[in-house]
């Protein structure tokens, strides 16, 4: 019988899906070549097998069925390449699905597999599927990892269309953070791809293949960080598009059109979020491609994970309304708690009334009631018609805003409504736009799009350009005059630098700073949004959102800013 090494200690019978602790004993890891040595002979001896050459036993014949380790069955070849297999099989001894990567002994590659597996099961993220077993037997060599039944693949998803915003948001962010993780420990990936990241039906992306896959198909990388950097952002690319980033179709999608380049996500699919667009384009500039507005390169998974974080956060969308179900009438009435209820079928006494009052003392009661009811009817008529009189009375004041009672308080307002914008565009006092084409993104009713700045260096006060000294912004047309009595503004990112303004209801299309002499609020830092809301509607047509200052995006010297929405009420 052939003596087992192995690479990472077994499971536990009652660990369930935790994953494997890798061998600490030195001595061990050690040990593997002699092992190896020993059980070439010991089959040798025993003639399992035919020969491939003196000295030299062949592998088995695999086939469903065939177990390894007189534990792992084998149930369904998953693919056959380049000297190795991959397949789903079963642990008999947990009693779970398990994935199986089988190739020789003597295989070229079977000593860096071996390494690849023992340091990726020594990792122990959960963000990645796990190695559970690392195993030189029987001129074989196979690593069994985690078998993920309730996941699917990028690949699957992509085949409907493109990911939801959201869900592409959080598959960069998950994805990026867990290489950047494997990288710190010296582990990486190098074939991230729409077959390699599955999501789980609880929403959580994983990994699967870390160094294991690169190491079966003999791929290495002079810059490992550069190229898992760029998988990432292929894998974003892919998601935002349903395109494949590059002129080759692979992976079920098909590449981009032939000698175009690499063009942003944002134009090969309309409605593309454009803060993900231009994080795609800067992990993808390693290919040769020009990042979206000039931002610096993303060129380690640590650094795309910080540009995720300067990025406004991508919320989930609403969860959609469930009407309550019908309101069902209940058998309880009251006053039946404790009763003995009825047989089906029988037929229930008919209760008694109460004799009618026929005493002296009964008869003044009647006389009383009947009294106060003529009495009580007779003064509602007259509170009535009162009412009446006093609706029609103010009828003729149905024109003011607000209205008092008689002791001066303030009767309640009306609901504010949204007074829907006319037109916008960019605030130019020199003449000269900046982003003219994308204004109306301000407007649409969408806070995941935006009008955005492009990105200036070393000032805030847009690059100290002497077109821009009296900074930008928005100008507003509500097409007429309005009352103005609110403003909600979602800035595209927080630490802006901006006012409110507004025209009089004289100006007509308004461009300079002079024409807007409605002040609405002072001019401050702002958050990731700026609410105004007025004491007194203001009456104006045209609205201002006036930037002064940008934040910085990314570094201490670049800045950018820009407007994701704005809702006027009155």
């Amino acid at each position: 019988m052939a003596e087992r090494s192995t690479a990472a200690v077994d499971v536990a019978d009652n660990s369930g899906d935790e994953p494997l602790t890798a061998q600490a004993d030195q001595s061990t890891a050690d040990g593997v070549a002699k092992n190896r040595e020993r059980d070439t002979d010991t089959d040798e001896a025993q003639g399992s097998g035919g020969t491939e050459g003196p000295g030299k036993a062949s592998p088995p014949e695999l086939h469903s069925g065939h177990k390894l380790a007189r534990r792992y069955r084998l149930e369904e070849c998953v693919t056959r390449l380049d000297g190795f297999s991959s397949w789903r099989a079963v642990d008999e001894k947990l009693r779970r699905a398990v994935g199986v990567h089988i190739l020789p002994a003597d295989h070229t590659r079977a000593r860096s597999v071996l390494a690849a597996a023992r340091s990726s099961a020594l990792l122990g993220d959960p963000r990645f599927v796990q190695v559970l077993d690392a195993v030189e037997e029987n001129d074989l060599v196979y690593v069994v990892h985690e078998w993920l039944p309730d996941a699917t693949e990028l690949t699957t998803l992509l085949a409907s269309g493109p990911l939801e915003v959201y869900d592409a948001y959080q598959m960069v962010t998950q994805v990026s953070a867990a290489m950047a993780a494997a990288h710190r420990e010296g582990l990486a990936h190098l074939r991230l791809n729409p077959n390699a990241v599955l999501r789980s039906s609880t929403g959580q992306w994983r990994i699967r293949g870390l160094a294991v896959n690169a190491a079966l198909r003999g791929i290495s990388s002079d810059t490992p960080q550069r190229t898992d950097t760029e998988g990432i952002g292929a894998l974003l690319y892919a998601a935002l598009t349903q395109r494949w980033p590059y002129e080759s179709d692979a992976y079920g999608l098909s590449g981009l059109p032939k000698d175009v380049g690499l063009i942003a996500p944002d134009q090969v699919r309309a409605g593309v979020h454009r803060g993900l667009s231009e994080l795609a384009m800067r992990a993808l500039v390693n290919d040769g491609a020009t990042a979206s507005r000039h931002e610096s390169a993303c060129t380690t998974p640590e650094e795309l994970v910080k540009a995720i974080g300067e990025m406004p956060r991508i919320r989930p969308p609403e969860p959609a309304f469930t009407a309550p179900p019908e309101y069902q009438r209940t058998t309880y009435q009251q006053g039946t708690y404790g009763r003995q209820a009825p047989h089906p079928g029988a037929t229930q006494p008919v209760p008694t009334p109460p004799p009618p009052l026929q005493s002296r003392t009964g008869k003044a009661l009647k006389w009383a009631v009947s009294a106060l009811l003529i009495a009580a009817l007779g003064l509602g008529s007259w509170q009535l018609a009162d009412a009446l009189m006093d609706q029609g009375g103010k009828s003729e004041d149905s024109d003011q805003t607000q209205t008092t009672d008689e002791d001066g308080g303030d009767k309640p307002a009306a609901p504010l409504k949204q007074i829907p914008i006319d037109s916008v565009q960019e605030f130019a006092p020199s003449g000269s736009g900046i982003q003219e084409d994308e204004v109306q993104l301000a407007i649409d009713g969408k806070t995941d799009t935006a009008w955005v700045t492009p990105q200036y260096q070393g000032y805030a006060n847009f690059g100290n350009l002497p077109q821009r000294k009296e900074g930008s912004g928005l100008i507003l047309d509500l097409g007429s005059v309005e009352n103005v009595s609110r403003l909600d503004i979602s800035m595209y990112r927080s630490g802006q630098t901006a006012e409110v303004l507004a025209a009089d209801t004289s100006a007509s299309a308004p461009t300079s700073l002079s024409d807007f002499s409605q002040r609405l609020t002072k001019l401050s830092s702002t958050g990731s949004s700026l609410q105004v809301e007025l004491k007194k509607p203001i009456r104006t047509r045209y609205v201002l959102i006036h930037i002064t200052e940008l934040p910085e995006d990314g570094s201490a010297s670049l800045f950018r800013g820009g407007i994701s929405e704005v809702e006027i009420k009155g």
